[in-house]
Protein backbone atom coordinates (compact mmCIF):
# COMPACT_ATOMS: atom_id res chain seq x y z
CA UNK A 1 0.00 0.00 0.00
CA UNK A 2 1.39 3.39 -0.96
CA UNK A 3 1.86 6.10 1.65
CA UNK A 4 2.68 9.78 1.42
CA UNK A 5 6.21 10.33 2.71
CA UNK A 6 6.26 14.11 2.54
CA UNK A 7 4.23 16.94 1.05
CA UNK A 8 5.01 20.61 0.71
CA UNK A 9 1.60 21.58 2.12
CA UNK A 10 1.40 19.09 4.93
CA UNK A 11 -1.99 17.96 3.65
CA UNK A 12 -2.73 14.47 2.42
CA UNK A 13 -5.10 15.42 -0.40
CA UNK A 14 -2.44 15.59 -3.08
CA UNK A 15 -2.22 15.39 -6.83
CA UNK A 16 0.59 14.19 -9.09
CA UNK A 17 2.42 17.53 -9.16
CA UNK A 18 2.65 17.55 -5.36
CA UNK A 19 4.78 14.43 -5.01
CA UNK A 20 7.86 12.66 -6.32
CA UNK A 21 8.83 9.02 -6.02
CA UNK A 22 11.61 8.46 -3.50
CA UNK A 23 14.42 6.44 -5.14
CA UNK A 24 15.99 3.42 -3.50
CA UNK A 25 18.32 0.51 -4.13
CA UNK A 26 17.36 -1.75 -7.04
CA UNK A 27 18.85 -4.85 -8.60
CA UNK A 28 16.46 -4.67 -11.58
CA UNK A 29 17.68 -3.09 -14.81
CA UNK A 30 15.21 -0.95 -16.82
CA UNK A 31 15.15 -3.54 -19.60
CA UNK A 32 14.11 -6.23 -17.12
CA UNK A 33 11.00 -4.47 -15.87
CA UNK A 34 7.57 -5.99 -16.41
CA UNK A 35 4.70 -3.51 -16.64
CA UNK A 36 2.00 -6.05 -17.46
CA UNK A 37 -1.22 -5.51 -15.55
CA UNK A 38 -4.78 -6.73 -15.09
CA UNK A 39 -7.88 -4.57 -15.50
CA UNK A 40 -10.43 -7.35 -14.95
CA UNK A 41 -10.50 -11.02 -14.02
CA UNK A 42 -9.33 -12.25 -17.41
CA UNK A 43 -8.29 -9.02 -19.14
CA UNK A 44 -4.50 -8.72 -19.00
CA UNK A 45 -2.53 -5.93 -20.66
CA UNK A 46 1.18 -5.71 -21.47
CA UNK A 47 0.88 -1.91 -21.35
CA UNK A 48 -0.99 -0.31 -18.42
CA UNK A 49 -2.62 2.37 -20.54
CA UNK A 50 -6.16 2.90 -21.83
CA UNK A 51 -7.15 5.59 -24.30
CA UNK A 52 -10.06 7.71 -23.14
CA UNK A 53 -13.60 7.49 -24.49
CA UNK A 54 -13.51 10.93 -26.13
CA UNK A 55 -14.73 11.78 -29.62
CA UNK A 56 -11.41 13.42 -30.51
CA UNK A 57 -9.34 10.54 -29.11
CA UNK A 58 -10.62 7.00 -29.61
CA UNK A 59 -12.30 5.34 -32.54
CA UNK A 60 -11.31 2.09 -34.25
CA UNK A 61 -7.96 3.30 -35.67
CA UNK A 62 -6.57 4.34 -32.30
CA UNK A 63 -8.14 1.34 -30.57
CA UNK A 64 -6.30 -0.94 -33.01
CA UNK A 65 -3.00 0.84 -32.37
CA UNK A 66 -3.54 0.70 -28.60
CA UNK A 67 -4.28 -3.03 -28.61
CA UNK A 68 -1.28 -3.76 -30.85
CA UNK A 69 0.94 -1.90 -28.37
CA UNK A 70 -0.46 -3.93 -25.48
CA UNK A 71 -3.02 -1.47 -24.07
CA UNK A 72 -6.69 -1.05 -24.86
CA UNK A 73 -8.79 1.70 -26.44
CA UNK A 74 -12.26 2.75 -25.32
CA UNK A 75 -14.53 3.66 -28.24
CA UNK A 76 -16.44 6.85 -27.40
CA UNK A 77 -20.24 6.96 -27.44
CA UNK A 78 -20.82 10.13 -29.44
CA UNK A 79 -21.89 7.75 -32.20
CA UNK A 80 -25.16 5.97 -32.83
CA UNK A 81 -25.33 2.52 -31.20
CA UNK A 82 -25.02 0.95 -34.66
CA UNK A 83 -21.97 3.07 -35.54
CA UNK A 84 -20.29 2.36 -32.22
CA UNK A 85 -20.82 -1.39 -32.61
CA UNK A 86 -19.33 -1.20 -36.10
CA UNK A 87 -16.22 0.54 -34.71
CA UNK A 88 -15.85 -2.38 -32.31
CA UNK A 89 -16.20 -4.87 -35.19
CA UNK A 90 -13.47 -3.03 -37.12
CA UNK A 91 -11.08 -3.65 -34.23
CA UNK A 92 -12.10 -7.27 -33.66
CA UNK A 93 -11.69 -8.25 -37.30
CA UNK A 94 -8.43 -6.34 -37.91
CA UNK A 95 -6.28 -9.14 -36.57
CA UNK A 96 -7.14 -12.70 -35.68
CA UNK A 97 -5.34 -15.93 -34.92
CA UNK A 98 -8.14 -17.55 -36.86
CA UNK A 99 -11.15 -15.85 -38.41
CA UNK A 100 -14.01 -17.76 -36.77
CA UNK A 101 -17.13 -18.27 -38.92
CA UNK A 102 -15.69 -16.28 -41.85
CA UNK A 103 -17.75 -14.57 -44.53
CA UNK A 104 -18.76 -17.22 -47.07
CA UNK A 105 -20.65 -17.40 -50.35
CA UNK A 106 -22.61 -20.10 -52.15
CA UNK A 107 -21.58 -21.65 -55.51
CA UNK A 108 -24.79 -20.42 -57.16
CA UNK A 109 -24.10 -16.77 -56.32
CA UNK A 110 -22.93 -14.40 -59.04
CA UNK A 111 -19.69 -12.54 -59.65
CA UNK A 112 -21.47 -9.26 -58.89
CA UNK A 113 -22.57 -10.56 -55.49
CA UNK A 114 -19.06 -11.80 -54.71
CA UNK A 115 -17.44 -8.46 -55.58
CA UNK A 116 -20.02 -6.60 -53.49
CA UNK A 117 -19.29 -8.91 -50.55
CA UNK A 118 -15.53 -8.48 -50.91
CA UNK A 119 -15.87 -4.72 -51.07
CA UNK A 120 -18.23 -4.48 -48.10
CA UNK A 121 -15.95 -6.51 -45.83
CA UNK A 122 -12.58 -5.43 -47.27
CA UNK A 123 -11.48 -9.00 -48.00
CA UNK A 124 -9.65 -10.59 -50.92
CA UNK A 125 -10.92 -14.15 -50.67
CA UNK A 126 -14.14 -15.93 -49.76
CA UNK A 127 -14.64 -19.61 -48.91
CA UNK A 128 -17.36 -21.15 -51.07
CA UNK A 129 -19.75 -23.39 -49.17
CA UNK A 130 -22.95 -25.23 -49.93
CA UNK A 131 -25.90 -26.05 -47.72
CA UNK A 132 -28.40 -23.86 -45.91
CA UNK A 133 -27.01 -24.54 -42.43
CA UNK A 134 -24.11 -22.57 -41.01
CA UNK A 135 -21.29 -23.49 -41.22
CA UNK A 136 -21.70 -24.90 -44.71
CA UNK A 137 -19.70 -27.69 -46.36
CA UNK A 138 -16.58 -26.35 -48.06
CA UNK A 139 -16.50 -26.79 -51.85
CA UNK A 140 -13.94 -24.18 -52.92
CA UNK A 141 -12.47 -20.73 -52.46
CA UNK A 142 -12.84 -17.57 -54.51
CA UNK A 143 -9.85 -15.22 -54.53
CA UNK A 144 -8.84 -12.06 -56.34
CA UNK A 145 -6.93 -14.19 -58.84
CA UNK A 146 -10.14 -15.99 -59.77
CA UNK A 147 -12.12 -12.82 -60.45
CA UNK A 148 -9.42 -10.43 -61.68
CA UNK A 149 -10.21 -10.82 -65.38
CA UNK A 150 -13.82 -12.00 -65.10
CA UNK A 151 -16.11 -9.49 -66.80
CA UNK A 152 -19.60 -11.03 -66.72
CA UNK A 153 -21.32 -9.91 -63.49
CA UNK A 154 -23.91 -12.68 -63.82
CA UNK A 155 -21.34 -15.48 -64.06
CA UNK A 156 -21.79 -18.13 -61.37
CA UNK A 157 -19.22 -18.60 -58.62
CA UNK A 158 -18.86 -22.34 -59.26
CA UNK A 159 -17.50 -21.49 -62.72
CA UNK A 160 -14.79 -19.23 -61.28
CA UNK A 161 -13.79 -20.68 -57.92
CA UNK A 162 -10.73 -22.77 -57.14
CA UNK A 163 -11.93 -26.24 -56.18
CA UNK A 164 -8.97 -28.52 -56.80
CA UNK A 165 -6.14 -29.18 -54.33
CA UNK A 166 -7.67 -27.09 -51.55
CA UNK A 167 -5.31 -26.84 -48.59
CA UNK A 168 -7.27 -27.34 -45.38
CA UNK A 169 -6.47 -27.92 -41.72
CA UNK A 170 -8.44 -29.06 -38.71
CA UNK A 171 -9.55 -26.64 -36.02
CA UNK A 172 -6.86 -26.24 -33.35
CA UNK A 173 -3.83 -26.19 -35.67
CA UNK A 174 -0.90 -24.29 -34.12
CA UNK A 175 0.60 -21.21 -35.72
CA UNK A 176 3.90 -22.85 -36.66
CA UNK A 177 2.15 -25.60 -38.62
CA UNK A 178 -0.10 -23.03 -40.28
CA UNK A 179 2.95 -21.00 -41.34
CA UNK A 180 4.63 -24.11 -42.73
CA UNK A 181 1.61 -25.00 -44.85
CA UNK A 182 1.12 -21.46 -46.11
CA UNK A 183 4.77 -21.30 -47.15
CA UNK A 184 5.05 -24.77 -48.67
CA UNK A 185 1.92 -24.34 -50.78
CA UNK A 186 2.65 -20.67 -51.60
CA UNK A 187 -0.83 -19.58 -50.56
CA UNK A 188 -2.14 -16.67 -48.47
CA UNK A 189 -5.23 -18.29 -46.93
CA UNK A 190 -5.62 -21.55 -45.06
CA UNK A 191 -9.12 -23.02 -44.77
CA UNK A 192 -10.09 -24.53 -41.42
CA UNK A 193 -12.67 -27.33 -41.47
CA UNK A 194 -14.31 -29.60 -38.90
CA UNK A 195 -14.61 -33.39 -39.07
CA UNK A 196 -17.59 -33.10 -41.42
CA UNK A 197 -15.80 -30.88 -43.93
CA UNK A 198 -17.62 -27.71 -42.91
CA UNK A 199 -15.73 -24.41 -43.07
CA UNK A 200 -15.35 -23.10 -39.53
CA UNK A 201 -12.45 -20.70 -39.93
CA UNK A 202 -9.78 -19.01 -42.00
CA UNK A 203 -6.10 -18.37 -41.27
CA UNK A 204 -4.35 -15.69 -43.32
CA UNK A 205 -0.75 -14.67 -43.90
CA UNK A 206 -1.58 -11.08 -42.95
CA UNK A 207 -2.83 -12.07 -39.51
CA UNK A 208 0.31 -14.11 -38.82
CA UNK A 209 2.53 -11.21 -39.95
CA UNK A 210 0.64 -8.77 -37.71
CA UNK A 211 1.04 -11.14 -34.78
CA UNK A 212 4.81 -11.30 -35.30
CA UNK A 213 5.10 -7.51 -35.61
CA UNK A 214 3.19 -6.94 -32.35
CA UNK A 215 4.18 -9.71 -29.93
CA UNK A 216 2.81 -7.84 -26.89
CA UNK A 217 -0.61 -7.08 -28.38
CA UNK A 218 -3.67 -7.39 -26.15
CA UNK A 219 -5.71 -10.26 -27.59
CA UNK A 220 -8.65 -12.43 -26.63
CA UNK A 221 -8.72 -16.23 -26.59
CA UNK A 222 -9.39 -16.30 -30.34
CA UNK A 223 -6.37 -14.14 -31.17
CA UNK A 224 -8.42 -11.01 -31.87
CA UNK A 225 -7.42 -7.57 -30.62
CA UNK A 226 -9.13 -6.47 -27.43
CA UNK A 227 -11.35 -3.38 -27.39
CA UNK A 228 -13.57 -1.53 -24.94
CA UNK A 229 -16.49 0.82 -25.53
CA UNK A 230 -18.33 3.39 -23.44
CA UNK A 231 -22.03 3.46 -22.63
CA UNK A 232 -24.31 5.72 -20.62
CA UNK A 233 -27.15 4.90 -18.25
CA UNK A 234 -30.81 4.38 -19.14
CA UNK A 235 -32.36 2.88 -22.27
CA UNK A 236 -29.62 4.17 -24.56
CA UNK A 237 -27.01 2.43 -22.44
CA UNK A 238 -28.93 -0.85 -22.55
CA UNK A 239 -29.26 -0.72 -26.34
CA UNK A 240 -25.56 0.06 -26.73
CA UNK A 241 -24.58 -2.75 -24.38
CA UNK A 242 -26.66 -5.26 -26.35
CA UNK A 243 -25.10 -4.21 -29.67
CA UNK A 244 -21.57 -4.07 -28.23
CA UNK A 245 -21.85 -7.54 -26.74
CA UNK A 246 -23.11 -8.84 -30.09
CA UNK A 247 -20.14 -7.16 -31.83
CA UNK A 248 -17.67 -8.99 -29.58
CA UNK A 249 -16.65 -6.11 -27.31
CA UNK A 250 -14.36 -7.25 -24.48
CA UNK A 251 -15.05 -4.50 -21.95
CA UNK A 252 -17.99 -2.15 -21.47
CA UNK A 253 -17.21 1.11 -19.70
CA UNK A 254 -20.16 2.68 -17.86
CA UNK A 255 -18.82 6.17 -18.35
CA UNK A 256 -20.28 9.06 -16.36
CA UNK A 257 -19.04 12.20 -14.67
CA UNK A 258 -20.39 11.05 -11.29
CA UNK A 259 -20.23 7.30 -10.87
CA UNK A 260 -21.49 7.28 -7.28
CA UNK A 261 -25.12 7.78 -8.29
CA UNK A 262 -28.03 5.37 -8.25
CA UNK A 263 -28.62 5.38 -12.02
CA UNK A 264 -25.02 4.36 -12.59
CA UNK A 265 -25.24 1.59 -10.00
CA UNK A 266 -28.44 0.33 -11.62
CA UNK A 267 -26.82 0.42 -15.08
CA UNK A 268 -23.82 -1.61 -13.88
CA UNK A 269 -26.07 -4.21 -12.28
CA UNK A 270 -28.22 -4.45 -15.42
CA UNK A 271 -25.29 -4.86 -17.82
CA UNK A 272 -23.73 -7.43 -15.49
CA UNK A 273 -26.78 -9.65 -15.99
CA UNK A 274 -26.64 -9.40 -19.79
CA UNK A 275 -23.54 -11.53 -20.36
CA UNK A 276 -21.11 -13.61 -18.35
CA UNK A 277 -18.35 -12.91 -20.88
CA UNK A 278 -18.39 -9.11 -20.76
CA UNK A 279 -16.28 -7.22 -18.23
CA UNK A 280 -17.42 -3.89 -16.78
CA UNK A 281 -15.35 -0.83 -15.92
CA UNK A 282 -17.44 1.74 -14.03
CA UNK A 283 -16.87 5.31 -12.94
CA UNK A 284 -15.94 7.93 -12.36
CA UNK A 285 -15.58 8.12 -8.60
CA UNK A 286 -13.13 9.79 -6.23
CA UNK A 287 -13.79 8.13 -2.87
CA UNK A 288 -13.58 4.75 -1.21
CA UNK A 289 -17.34 4.81 -0.64
CA UNK A 290 -18.00 5.33 -4.35
CA UNK A 291 -15.60 2.51 -5.16
CA UNK A 292 -17.38 0.13 -2.78
CA UNK A 293 -20.79 1.01 -4.21
CA UNK A 294 -19.69 0.21 -7.78
CA UNK A 295 -18.04 -3.03 -6.67
CA UNK A 296 -21.23 -4.09 -4.90
CA UNK A 297 -23.17 -3.33 -8.10
CA UNK A 298 -20.95 -5.73 -10.05
CA UNK A 299 -18.13 -3.65 -11.54
CA UNK A 300 -14.96 -5.58 -12.45
CA UNK A 301 -12.77 -2.46 -12.40
CA UNK A 302 -13.18 1.07 -11.05
CA UNK A 303 -12.31 4.26 -12.90
CA UNK A 304 -11.17 7.11 -10.67
CA UNK A 305 -11.08 10.81 -11.43
CA UNK A 306 -13.45 13.73 -10.89
CA UNK A 307 -12.13 16.72 -12.80
CA UNK A 308 -8.36 16.06 -13.03
CA UNK A 309 -8.19 15.98 -16.84
CA UNK A 310 -6.15 18.63 -18.64
CA UNK A 311 -9.23 19.83 -20.52
CA UNK A 312 -11.81 19.12 -17.80
CA UNK A 313 -13.62 22.04 -16.10
CA UNK A 314 -15.72 20.05 -13.61
CA UNK A 315 -13.87 21.42 -10.60
CA UNK A 316 -14.23 25.00 -11.82
CA UNK A 317 -17.83 24.77 -13.02
CA UNK A 318 -19.26 22.50 -10.31
CA UNK A 319 -16.76 22.94 -7.50
CA UNK A 320 -16.54 19.17 -7.19
CA UNK A 321 -13.53 16.87 -7.08
CA UNK A 322 -10.73 15.28 -5.09
CA UNK A 323 -7.02 15.72 -5.90
CA UNK A 324 -6.23 12.76 -8.12
CA UNK A 325 -3.44 11.05 -6.19
CA UNK A 326 -5.49 11.04 -3.00
CA UNK A 327 -8.56 9.82 -4.89
CA UNK A 328 -6.61 6.96 -6.44
CA UNK A 329 -5.18 5.88 -3.09
CA UNK A 330 -8.62 5.92 -1.46
CA UNK A 331 -10.10 3.83 -4.27
CA UNK A 332 -7.18 1.40 -4.26
CA UNK A 333 -7.50 0.87 -0.51
CA UNK A 334 -11.13 -0.21 -0.98
CA UNK A 335 -10.50 -2.08 -4.23
CA UNK A 336 -7.75 -4.21 -2.68
CA UNK A 337 -10.23 -5.57 -0.15
CA UNK A 338 -12.20 -7.11 -3.02
CA UNK A 339 -9.36 -7.80 -5.49
CA UNK A 340 -10.78 -5.19 -7.86
CA UNK A 341 -8.31 -3.11 -9.93
CA UNK A 342 -8.42 0.67 -10.21
CA UNK A 343 -7.74 2.90 -13.22
CA UNK A 344 -6.47 6.46 -12.75
CA UNK A 345 -8.40 8.52 -15.30
CA UNK A 346 -7.11 12.03 -15.91
CA UNK A 347 -4.30 14.26 -14.74
CA UNK A 348 -1.64 12.35 -16.70
CA UNK A 349 0.43 15.12 -18.29
CA UNK A 350 3.85 13.47 -18.30
CA UNK A 351 5.26 9.93 -18.27
CA UNK A 352 6.26 10.45 -14.65
CA UNK A 353 2.59 10.84 -13.74
CA UNK A 354 1.99 7.29 -14.99
CA UNK A 355 4.69 6.03 -12.62
CA UNK A 356 3.18 8.00 -9.73
CA UNK A 357 -0.31 6.63 -10.40
CA UNK A 358 0.97 3.06 -10.47
CA UNK A 359 3.02 3.66 -7.32
CA UNK A 360 -0.19 4.87 -5.67
CA UNK A 361 -1.73 1.50 -6.47
CA UNK A 362 -3.50 2.03 -9.78
CA UNK A 363 -3.41 -0.95 -12.13
CA UNK A 364 -3.50 1.29 -15.20
CA UNK A 365 -4.03 4.86 -16.34
CA UNK A 366 -6.40 6.39 -18.86
CA UNK A 367 -5.06 9.17 -21.07
CA UNK A 368 -6.64 11.54 -23.55
CA UNK A 369 -4.57 14.62 -24.33
CA UNK A 370 -1.35 12.60 -24.77
CA UNK A 371 -2.98 10.68 -27.64
CA UNK A 372 -5.24 13.34 -29.16
CA UNK A 373 -2.55 14.58 -31.55
CA UNK A 374 -1.65 11.19 -33.00
CA UNK A 375 -2.32 10.18 -36.59
CA UNK A 376 -4.76 7.52 -35.41
CA UNK A 377 -7.02 9.81 -33.38
CA UNK A 378 -10.26 10.97 -35.07
CA UNK A 379 -9.82 14.70 -34.38
CA UNK A 380 -10.11 17.10 -37.29
CA UNK A 381 -6.78 18.35 -38.67
CA UNK A 382 -6.16 22.09 -39.06
CA UNK A 383 -3.28 23.81 -40.83
CA UNK A 384 -1.98 26.96 -39.14
CA UNK A 385 1.16 28.82 -40.19
CA UNK A 386 2.49 25.77 -41.98
CA UNK A 387 1.94 23.40 -39.06
CA UNK A 388 -0.72 20.74 -38.55
CA UNK A 389 -2.91 20.71 -35.46
CA UNK A 390 -5.65 18.35 -34.34
CA UNK A 391 -8.85 19.39 -32.62
CA UNK A 392 -9.20 18.21 -29.02
CA UNK A 393 -12.19 18.90 -26.81
CA UNK A 394 -13.68 17.74 -23.55
CA UNK A 395 -16.83 15.63 -23.56
CA UNK A 396 -18.53 18.37 -21.54
CA UNK A 397 -17.87 20.99 -24.23
CA UNK A 398 -20.83 22.47 -26.11
CA UNK A 399 -19.81 20.74 -29.34
CA UNK A 400 -19.41 17.31 -27.75
CA UNK A 401 -22.64 17.54 -25.77
CA UNK A 402 -24.57 18.67 -28.84
CA UNK A 403 -23.29 15.55 -30.58
CA UNK A 404 -24.61 13.31 -27.83
CA UNK A 405 -22.50 13.23 -24.66
CA UNK A 406 -24.73 15.46 -22.52
CA UNK A 407 -26.20 12.52 -20.60
CA UNK A 408 -22.72 11.76 -19.26
CA UNK A 409 -23.18 14.80 -17.01
CA UNK A 410 -26.92 14.58 -16.32
CA UNK A 411 -27.43 10.92 -15.45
Amino acid sequence: MARIVMSATGAEALTFDDVLLQPGHSEVMPGQTNIATRIARDIDLSLPILSSAMDTVTESRLAIAMAQAGGIGVIHRNLTPVEQAEEVRQVKKFESGMVVNPVTIGPEATLAEAKALMGAHGISGIPVVEGSSRPGRLVGILTNRDVRFASDPSQKIYELMTRENLVTVKDGVDQQEAKRLLHSHRIEKLLVVDNEGRCVGLITVKDIEKSQLNPHAAKDAQGRLRVAAAISTGDDGVERAERLIDAGCDVIVVDTAHGHSQKVLDAVAHVKKMSNAIRIIAGNVATGEGTRALIDAGADCIKVGIGPGSICTTRVVAGVGVPQLAAVMAAVEEGNKHDIPVIADGGIKFSGDVAKAIAAGASAVMVGSLLAGTDESPGEVYLYQGRSFKAYRGMGSVGAMARGSADRYFQ
